[in-house]
Parts: C-alpha cells; sequence; structure tokens
C-alpha cells in the first residue's frame, strides 16, 4: 500500500476567488500532490483546502501554498468571523493510509522549519506535533488572533518553534500540526420535529447533558447544582436540527479520532436512541471525504453482525458500508468521489487489471512487449489467492464445518489481500517495464548524459526485477493458504485447491523468470546475487509445495470417488 497523507491549510481569504485560486493552485501544480477539496467562506473570510498524496508532495504543496499566500494576502487589512493569526492560518498533516502519526508530526516539523527559515515568519506546532503541552490545543496558542501578536513577539514565552520571534504584520503567525482524520458525519431522522435529533446529539456527544426530567426540568444534586450526564462517545461533536430541504430532522456532527469512536458505532446508538424515542433512522451522510479503512471496518462489523465472513473484496464491503448505514438516503454516496483513497486513484479504467478477460488477452496477443510474461505471472498468483479464498468462503457457513470457520474467516481475508496485490503488480510489471524502455531512451551524446542514461538505466532495471521478485515472494506465499483449504475446507471444493496450486506454481516460476532476464542489465553484483539465489530458492520451494498439495487432492479425490 502506498503511503497518503492529507493535508487541510486554511488560508485567511474567502472571498477573493483569484486569490484562494492562485494559492490552491500553487499546491495543485506540484506532481503528485492532489488537490481534493476547496471550501471558501465569504463570511468567515477563510478557504478550508484539502490537500492528499504522497508525504513528500504534499509537503512541498503545503509549502508553495503557504508561500502564495505570503504574497498575495495581508493581514494587517483582513477580517472575518473565523479566528484567525496568520495568511495561512493552520496547515494540520492528517495520516491516511500506512502513515503513522509520528511520520505526520514529523512532516509538520519539517514543513515548520522550511516555512520559518525561507519565508521568515513565526510557526508554532500544535496538537500531536506541539512541543508544548499548553499548545496542543489549537485554540489555547493561537489566544488573541493576530492582533495579539505585536505583545507575544515580545514575550519570551512565546517565542516560536520556527522562524523569527518577531512580528510580521503582513504574514502574521501560521500553525502547523499533525492531527487524527476528522469526519464531518450526519444521520437522518424521519421526524420533522428537530427536538429529537437535538435529545440524540445531546447524548451522544462527548460533552454530554444535563439531566431533565420527564417535564423536561433540570434535575438537580442535593447541593443545588444541576446533575451532568456524561456523554456516550469520547471525540464526538454533535448537535441537532431540521433540514427543510430534505424534510426531516438530523443529527449532525464531527467525529474527532475515527479510531476511537467510528461512524458505524455512532450510527447503531442513534438508531437505538431513535427506536426509545419513537423515531426511526432513514440514513445517513458523510459531509466531504472519508478514509477507505474507515468503510472497511464499517462493512466488517456490519458482516460480522450477520454472522458471514469477512473474506470479501474491497469494494463489496464498502458496498455493505453503504447499504447497512444508508448512506445513499438523501444525497448519492460514490465511493469515487467519497473515499480519499479513490479520489487519489483517480479514473484507472485505462489499468490492464479493469479490462476485459477477453480485452487483456486480445492486448496479451498484440505485437506490443508490455503486457508480457510478468503480468501473466502475477495474474496467475492472483488467481491461486482468490481460488483459495473462494475455498474458505465455501467453507465459512458450512454447519459441518462450523469449527472451522474462523481457521476459513481469517484464511479469507489474506487472500483478498494477498489478491489486491498481486493484481497491483500486473500494471506495476508493465509500468517497470515501460520505465526500462524511456530510461533507454534518454540522450547519451556526452559523457555526462551517457552517465546519467546509465545510471537512469540501472535503477530501471532494478525496479524491473525488484516487481517480478516480489511476485515470487506472494505467489509462494499463497500456497499455506491453499494447503490449509485443502487439509480443512469443504471437500467439495479440494479440486479448486488443486487448480489453486497449479496456479501459484506458475506465478512462482513465471515471475522467478522475469528476474532472471531482468539481471544482465544490472551492474550491481551483489544485488544480482541477491535477486538470483532468492529466486532459485522460492522456485525449488514451489516445486516442494505443489507436489504436497497434489499429493492431498488426488488423495481426497480417490476418497470421494470410493
Amino acid at each position: 500500500m502506498k503511503k497518503i497523507v492529507e493535508c487541510v491549510p486554511n488560508i485567511s481569504e474567502g472571498r477573493d476567488r483569484a486569490i484562494i485560486d492562485a494559492c490552491t493552485g500553487a499546491a495543485a501544480e506540484v506532481e503528485g500532490c492532489n488537490l481534493l477539496d476547496v471550501d471558501p467562506g465569504a463570511d468567515t473570510n477563510r478557504t478550508v483546502i484539502t490537500l492528499a498524496g504522497d508525504p513528500d508532495a504534499v509537503l512541498e504543496g503545503a509549502f508553495q501554498l503557504i508561500s502564495m499566500s505570503h504574497k498575495l494576502i495581508d493581514m494587517s487589512k483582513q477580517t472575518g468571523a473565523h479566528p484567525r493569526a496568520g495568511a495561512t492560518d493552520v496547515c494540520p498533516f492528517v495520516p491516511v493510509a500506512d502513515m503513522t502519526m509520528d511520520e505526520c508530526v514529523e512532516l509538520a516539523k519539517r514543513l515548520g522549519e522550511r516555512v520559518g527559515s525561507e519565508l521568515d515568519v513565526p510557526v508554532y506546532l500544535y496538537e500531536f506535533a506541539a512541543t508544548k503541552e499548553e499548545w496542543r490545543n489549537l485554540a489555547e496558542v493561537r489566544k488573541g488572533e493576530y492582533e495579539a501578536l505585536p505583545a507575544k513577539m515580545k514575550d519570551p514565552a512565546w517565542k516560536p518553534d520556527f522562524g523569527p520571534h518577531e512580528f510580521r504584520p503582513k504574514f502574521g503567525a501560521v500553525h502547523i500540526s499533525a492531527r487524527k482524520f476528522l469526519v464531518a458525519y450526519n444521520i437522518n431522522l424521519n421526524t420533522r420535529y428537530a427536538r429529537f435529533a437535538k435529545d440524540i446529539a445531546l447524548a451522544i456527544r462527548e460533552k454530554g447533558h444535563l439531566k431533565r426530567d420527564e417535564n423536561r426540568e433540570f434535575v438537580y444534586k442535593p447541593n443545588g447544582k444541576k446533575i451532568k450526564v456524561p456523554g456516550l462517545f469520547r471525540n464526538c461533536k454533535a448537535a441537532g436540527w431540521y433540514l427543510d430541504e430534505f424534510n426531516r430532522s438530523q443529527v449532525t456532527m464531527n467525529l474527532t479520532d475515527i479510531d476511537v469512536t467510528a461512524p458505524h458505532q455512532v450510527f447503531d446508538k442513534v438508531c437505538e436512541l431513535g427506536m426509545e424515542m419513537g423515531v426511526r433512522v432513514t440514513g445517513s451522510e458523510i459531509v466531504g471525504l472519508i478514509p477507505l479503512k474507515s468503510m472497511l471496518d464499517a462493512g466488517r462489523y456490519y458482516l460480522q453482525k450477520q454472522n458471514r465472513s469477512t473474506a470479501v473484496d474491497e469494494r463489496e464491503l464498502v458496498r455493505v458500508a453503504v447499504e447497512s448505514t444508508g448512506l445513499d438516503d438523501i444525497t448519492k454516496f460514490d465511493p469515487d468521489k467519497k473515499i480519499v483513497e479513490y479520489v487519489i486513484a483517480g479514473d484507472t479504467s485505462d489499468k490492464l487489471v479493469a479490462m476485459s478477460v477477453t480485452g487483456f488477452n486480445n492486448e496479451l496477443a498484440s505485437e506490443s512487449p508490455a503486457p508480457g510474461g510478468g503480468s501473466v505471472a502475477a495474474l496467475a498468483g492472483s488467481l491461486a489467492a482468490s481460488l483459495a479464498t473462494m475455498v474458505s468462503n465455501l467453507t465459512h457457513g458450512k454447519i459441518e464445518y462450523r469449527d472451522k470457520w474462523d481457521k476459513m474467516e481469517s484464511l479469507g481475508v489474506t487472500g483478498q489481500e494477498l489478491k489486491d496485490k498481486l493484481l497491483n503488480a500486473i500494471d506495476d510489471d508493465t509500468d517497470a517495464f515501460n520505465a526500462v524502455m524511456a530510461a533507454s531512451r534518454m540522450p547519451k551524446k556526452t559523457e555526462e548524459q551517457e552517465a546519467a542514461r546509465q545510471e537512469a538505466v540501472d535503477e530501471a532495471n532494478k525496479d524491473a526485477t525488484r516487481i517480478p521478485y516480489s511476485v515470487c515472494e506472494m505467489s509462494l506465499a499463497t500456497f499455506d493458504l491453499i494447503e490449509t483449504v485443502a487439509r480443512f475446507g469443504n471437500q467439495n471444493s479440494v479440486s479448486d485447491a488443486g487448480v489453486a496450486a497449479y496456479c501459484a506454481h506458475t506465478g512462482v516460476h513465471g515471475a522467478a523468470l522475469n528476474v532472471r532476464i531482468n539481471l544482465p542489465g544490472i551492474e550491481d553484483e551483489e544485488f544480482k546475487k541477491e535477486m538470483r539465489d532468492g529466486a532459485a530458492r522460492m522456485t525449488g520451494e514451489a516445486d516442494s509445495r505443489l507436489k504436497e498439495i497434489v499429493a492431498i487432492v488426488d488423495a481426497a479425490l480417490t476418497a470421494q470417488a470410493d
């Protein structure tokens, strides 16, 4: 999985479209930095911008955006309803895929150091990146806003983390951080009466509410203080309102840490609370974007409640999550436009894996050298993983195999992961071959050009070798799954386990051939030995595993025939 980070800069300009476009455009020009959303507010005079993609690219995009705001926004003349202290007021990094919070903190520090030194403006770190406990809360570190900066720049206690401890009237100061992903989530009720939505919001929000009796009068302690009822969910800010457009009331919330409080958990509780009040939840909606993991977790959660296997493909998990929480209730939920990773991936219709079987075979049979054997080896490995997963799913749920359900589900989840990685390798192998061709076409008229070309060709050949080597590893890993389903899975599908074993064997050997054919173009002898020896070891192990599994399958089929 590729690392994906989100960054949400807020600039102190929400009215002048030219300035907004210039700032967002500066970020969007950076390759690998995707501009996902621009949300300007005239009254707040603030624009919330969402960037996402490769960590280094997003960091560069954020810097270019801050640099442009430094040129175009004059804080000495800026007014607006939203708290602010700088031209770019806040700039948090958020982990999305294969990123840790520590890595986001490091990005925040790298950006802060660069902004402070190159733009010569004060930088304060907050939340997870804060260097002082009292600065973890943005409200505290931004206290007094822009107008308080002249005094802060004279107070040693307010020395910024980066940049000068001097007032910069035009820019102000920027606050950079690392934080959790925030999901804006709304749940819809089948009533126009907003009181129900407000009461549910008070019950679920972390802040809680004051207790009332059946007459809605406050309940007091013996000492005369009102009784406080704690909220049901941490990291949940909620309110209730009526939506005239959709003729119903709605519980609206911000979930500030979806690892602690997930949308599907809140949804089920709101359904329960609504039933107690005599109202029904009709569905929900995501405002903005949501990480893929959150949708997959929801899909698994509802499948488990149905006592079904969670070893299904990614898109099926998303579909289950959408249907179970009614995300299509009042607005269409398009996964490709609402899930961060899918938005970044963009249109994948030109990928080999998006082709029909006929289309792929026709492309394979053409005069083009790619796709070729490397992509086919990856396809063979993915078929092995898919067949093993199929047998696990045909075993899960069968009463006679009840004691094997947990094993089969766990195996199937692993099989789905291997299948997806091997499918990605189909395009990766072809892309690597094209990269080798591109490097070989680099100019070589001068010694410098020839040296640069040779270095590029060598590195491209290494990449083209690493990909089939990883296909060897993943295809070999499917043998563990295949042997398990052959021994313990649904015996009506034992022949499918045998076919899976032959596919896995082809995946390993086919990928190993592609490792070997790339080695002559590489000068690094140590690398070549590592790849050659590793491929030889894996093909030998694949031969042994195939024989073992074929023997298991033959014995099972013979027993069935008798």
